[in-house]
């Protein structure tokens, strides 16, 4: 298999890295970047904190004074090589009580909010209902590839 010659850096808060394998965050985000042909070189950030970090961005950067599970911070488009996607952070805490109320592994969980973010970072959105067939397919092929006991958010 040729190498991707993607970076990916991952920043865990230190309260939840016994919970949060790297290589894991790192294979993810990886398959992500690979099945949507994201250009090569390329790097990207994936950060896991806490609620109130997540609240924090989500405030300044959404006008939403509340958590969420993830954020997206796509890079600016410019010309350098290799190419910066952005940054993505995800909320342990909600990822742990979404994985329980789905009644799956946190590991899934957090596996999905990575491709998640990572198709924010390539382009994808989710406010039509084309938008969000499109990605959600998109999502659901990169976890099967991952081998993910889920394929998408639990809705209800």
């Amino acid at each position: 298999m040729p190498k991707t010659l993607y970076k990916i850096n991952v920043q865990i808060d230190e309260i939840f890295a016994g919970d949060v394998e790297p290589r894991r965050v790192r294979e993810a985000a990886r398959v992500a970047l690979t099945e949507q042909a994201a250009p090569r070189p390329g790097e990207l950030t994936i950060a896991i904190t806490d609620d109130d970090a997540l609240q924090r961005l989500n405030r300044q950067f959404l006008g939403h004074d509340q958590p969420t599970d993830v954020l997206s911070f796509p890079a600016e488009e410019t010309e350098q090589t290799p190419h910066y996607f952005g940054d993505v952070v995800i909320s342990f805490p909600r990822a742990y009580a979404q994985a329980e109320a789905g009644r799956h592994p946190v590991e899934a969980e957090i596996q999905l909010l990575i491709v998640h973010g990572v198709l924010h970072l390539l382009g994808h959105d989710h406010a039509r209902p084309q938008e969000k067939a499109r990605m959600w397919a998109a999502q659901a092929e990169i976890l099967r590839q991952l081998k993910s006991p889920i394929t998408g958010p639990v809705e209800g």
